[in-house]
C-alpha cells in the first residue's frame, strides 16, 4: 500500500503520535552524576513522529522512583553486610517525586524550539565515611532549565531524520547541606544538589520510520556534554541511546515498548566523586498513550532496569513510574 493510501484515520494519529524522540531524561536522560538518575524514556513528543502544521503545545510530566539498590559493577551491595564506620560513603536511599514542564513551539515542519523546566522534590539518607550514623537532606525547586532547538528534514509518512541542538542552562540551585544527622550543615555532593552550575551542550539524532500501517518506530541519541566547570565542579557527559516501537491504531489507546541505554562518563573536578560516578545503564520501558480529546493526550510508562553497570558505589532503582499529559492550544 503507498503512502497516499494510507487511510484518513492512521495518518491523523501517525501525525499525533508518531514514533520519533528525542529524550532528556529521562530525561530525558540527563547527564547526572553519581547519585541522581532520571526517566530517560522518550516523552518529548515535539519530535514524535511527522509533525507538518504550526502551533504551541504544553506538556507535563511526573516521575517517581526511590533509588535504594546500592551496586558496585554489576552486582547489588548489601548494606547490612558492611562493618561501621566504614573506608567509603554508604547511601542508603534518594526518592525523587519530580515534575517537568514543557513547552514546545513549531514554526513550521521544519523548525522549532522547546524549553523544559524540572521542578525536583528529593529526599537522601546516607552514611557518610567514618560515620555511624545516618545524615539526612532534603531539597525541593526547580532545576536546570534545557533550551533545544530543532530541524525535520524532508520526510513524509513512511518516516525521515530530525536533530537537535540547544543547551541546559544552571538555573538550579547547588549549594544545598544535609539537614539532619552527624552531616548536618556539611555540603551535599554535587551530583545530588538540585542543579550542577554548568552549561552543557546538548546534541541529538534521530530517525522514525513506518514499515506498516499499525507499526512505526524510532531509534535517537542525545550527547550532552558540559562547556565549563563551577566552582571545583564538573558533571559527568552522557549519550542516551533510545529506540521504540509503537502499535498504531483507530482505538484512543497507543501501546509502546521502548528500550532505553545510557552511557555517563566520570564527574570531574575537586568537588567531583571520581570514584563513584560513570554507569552504563539499559531499561525497558512499556506504555501506552491515550487520546483524552482532539487537543489533549495523556501518557503512561513504567521503566524497569535490564542491565546495570556502576563504577564505584551508585544508587539505582529497582523501577520508575512516569506519567504527564500534553495539551495542544
Amino acid at each position: 500500500m503507498g503512502v497516499s493510501s494510507f487511510p484518513k484515520s492512521f495518518g491523523f494519529r501517525f501525525i499525533k503520535t508518531g514514533a520519533v524522540g528525542l529524550a532528556f531524561a529521562a530525561g530525558v536522560s540527563a547527564g547526572y552524576g553519581c547519585s541522581v538518575c532520571g526517566c530517560s524514556l522518550s516523552s518529548d513528543w515535539a519530535l514524535q513522529g511527522y509533525r507538518d502544521k504550526p502551533g504551541l503545545q504544553v506538556d507535563v510530566r511526573y516521575e517517581y522512583y526511590e533509588q535504594n539498590d546500592l551496586r558496585s559493577g554489576t552486582h547489588s551491595v548489601d548494606t547490612g553486610s558492611i562493618a561501621l564506620p566504614a573506608g567509603d560513603e554508604i547511601q542508603l536511599s534518594t526518592l525523587n517525586r519530580n515534575v517537568w514542564l514543557g513547552l514546545d513551539y513549531a514554526f513550521n515542519s521544519k523548525w522549532g524550539v522547546s524549553a523544559q523546566l524540572p521542578y525536583y522534590d528529593r529526599s537522601h539518607s546516607t552514611i557518610a565515611a567514618g560515620d555511624t550514623a545516618v545524615s539526612t537532606s532534603h531539597a525541593d525547586g526547580i532545576g536546570d532549565l534545557r533550551l533545544l532547538g530543532r530541524y525535520q528534514f524532508a520526510h513524509d509518512m513512511r518516516g525521515g531524520w530530525g536533530v537537535q541542538f540547544g543547551l541546559k542552562l544552571p538555573t538550579g540551585g547547588f549549594h544545598q547541606t544535609f539537614d539532619g544527622g552527624p552531616q548536618a550543615g556539611a555540603g551535599l555532593d554535587r551530583g545530588l544538589q538540585l542543579g550542577t552550575g554548568t552549561t552543557d551542550a546538548l546534541l541529538g539524532l534521530a530517525y522514525f520510520g513506518r514499515p506498516t500501517v499499525n507499526i512505526g518506530w524510532f531509534a535517537q541519541a542525545l550527547l550532552q556534554r558540559p562547556l565549563d566547570e563551577r566552582e571545583d565542579f564538573r558533571p559527568s557527559t552522557s549519550l542516551g541511546v533510545n529506540g521504540g516501537v509503537r502499535w498504531l491504531n483507530t482505538s484512543r489507546f497507543t501501546p509502546e515498548l521502548q528500550v532505553n541505554v545510557r552511557f555517563d562518563g566520570r564527574e570531574g573536578g575537586v568537588q567531583g566523586d571520581y570514584d563513584n560516578s560513570g554507569d552504563t545503564l539499559v531499561n525497558l520501558n512499556p506504555g501506552v498513550t491515550v487520546d483524552l480529546s482532539n487537543d489533549l493526550d495523556a501518557f503512561v510508562f513504567v521503566q524497569v532496569p535490564v542491565y546495570q553497570k556502576v563504577k564505584g558505589l551508585q544508587l539505582e532503582p529497582e523501577w520508575l513510574l512516569s506519567l504527564g499529559v500534553r495539551y495542544k492550544l
